[in-house]
């Protein structure tokens, strides 16, 4: 099974167990980290992800995984939340998170900078928009933005 397809397929089965649990999928990836292959899913819940959300995700999964014998190479199994550096990937996304601090990083360079921080104004005519902290805005590509973030402040 190729990995787009192992990932749906992944994806597929995690529609009722997230539902069960009451979380949401954020994303599900398929990685070679060195010599071990990862299978990452990532979830998340308004009022925060806890360790028995985790635990529950990963062994209704586990258990599914191995009924099905999907992946035929050994692999490590992890269930965790988006985190407080949250990426962010979707259109509703940058509805959702409109006026955080974020940060963007760009594949190439814009004005001789590869990474942004600001306040961010949303997806505006299919354009990623932030305000810096001097208030200039910024509009950004989805194609040249490399990572977009919640930015960690402290």
């Amino acid at each position: 099974m190729d990995k787009s397809t192992l990932i749906k397929t992944v994806k597929e089965i995690l529609v009722d167990i997230v539902n069960e649990y009451e979380v949401s999928l954020f994303d599900v990836e398929y990685v070679k980290e060195g010599k071990n292959y990862i299978l990452r899913v990532l979830i998340e819940k308004d009022t925060g992800i806890s360790i028995d959300d985790c635990t529950n995700v990963s062994r209704a999964l586990e258990k599914i995984l191995d009924e099905k014998d999907l992946i035929k190479t050994a692999y490590t199994l992890e269930v965790s939340s988006v985190g407080i550096d949250r990426p962010l990937r979707r259109d509703e996304d940058f509805t959702k998170y409109a006026g955080e601090i974020v940060d963007i990083k760009l594949y190439k360079a814009k004005d001789g900078e590869k990474l942004f921080q600001g306040e961010l104004k949303g997806l505006i005519d299919d354009k990623i928009v932030i305000i810096t902290d001097n208030k200039e805005e910024i509009s950004f590509e989805k194609s040249e933005v490399a990572s977009a973030k919640l930015a960690v402040i402290f």
